[in-house]
């Protein structure tokens, strides 16, 4: 593993490398933030924000969460975005918070501050080929405990963190395999697979947590603003790539080290929910 990353600038946009992230809480980190003339922050959800619910189904919103997000979106030179994998529908019910920019199923979907709607793609253009494949998946789940399928519209996606190890292994394999196909075609959409632990997913190629940090960041440009990405799995890592190439600071959840484009890390979501806090002014979290 690459020695420690330091989060005092912008990383080269060209093949940045991945090393293992120092604390969140230094100094230098610190005065960043406060020499910032605004702080563009980007945040997920799941495993950053909040723990991971037993499964994605029937939202029921943390209040804690939701404290935290309106105080951060009432804070002075605090610009707030969630970027999830989520449906939009799950994060409004998650995330009842006024002014707070939400993009769902990793931006395929997205409600600005002012509760205006848009979409990468039409709908249409997307949702026949899920449906073609969608059957074929839940006959490869039918009678198998710790599996589940979920459709969020834009993609579907299988959840096998409750499965056995080497089944889910076996199965997320079988369902890859049923799936390449449809990633294989083409087609005017192009579709891919996301990978993740006991975790497939099958999404159009705009379904990018990078592309969408990019867009916002270039569609509202300020000057002297500081960027900021909090995020805790692989789908994450794009966005973190944009931030750094600005020269922001992105921050990963995780229990234990691993290689990254975060420039430092904080340890659970509880951690991630204090260092937000403090960002906002609040005593707790």
């Amino acid at each position: 593993m690459q020695a420690a990353d330091s989060c005092a600038g912008a990383l080269p946009p060209a093949a940045p490398e991945r090393r293992r992230p120092r604390p969140c809480d230094t100094p230098e980190i610190q005065a960043r933030l406060a020499a910032a003339r605004q702080v563009d922050l980007f945040l997920d959800y799941d495993g950053t924000l909040a723990d991971f619910a037993p499964t994605p189904e029937n939202p029921i919103p943390d209040g804690r969460v939701v404290r935290l997000l309106s105080a951060l979106v009432a804070a002075p030179r605090i610009r707030v975005a969630v970027i999830s994998g989520r449906r939009l529908d799950h994060l409004e019910v998650l995330l009842p918070v006024s002014g707070l920019l939400l993009a769902g199923t990793y931006g395929m979907e997205l409600r600005d501050e002012d509760g205006r709607l848009a979409t990468r793609l039409p709908f249409r253009l997307v949702r026949p080929r899920l449906e073609a494949l969608k059957p074929a998946w839940a006959r490869l789940l039918d009678g198998r405990a710790g599996f589940f399928l979920e459709d969020k519209g834009w993609s579907l996606a299988l959840h096998a963190r409750f499965a056995d190890d080497a089944e889910a292994d076996a199965v997320l394999g079988e369902a890859r395999a049923l799936a390449e196909p449809a990633v294989a075609e083409e087609n005017e959409v192009r579709l891919q697979l996301l990978g993740g632990h006991k975790f497939l997913e099958i999404a159009p190629v705009l379904a990018d947590k990078g592309r969408v940090v990019e867009d916002l960041l270039s569609r509202s440009p300020s000057v002297g603003a500081l960027p900021v990405y909090i995020g805790d799995d692989d789908k994450d890592e794009k966005a973190f790539a944009v931030i750094r190439s600005r020269g922001g600071l992105a921050l990963l959840v995780a229990r234990r080290p691993r290689a990254t484009l975060a420039c430092c890390r904080l340890p659970s979501p509880h951690a991630a929910r204090a260092w937000l806090a403090r960002l906002a002014g609040l005593k707790a979290a």
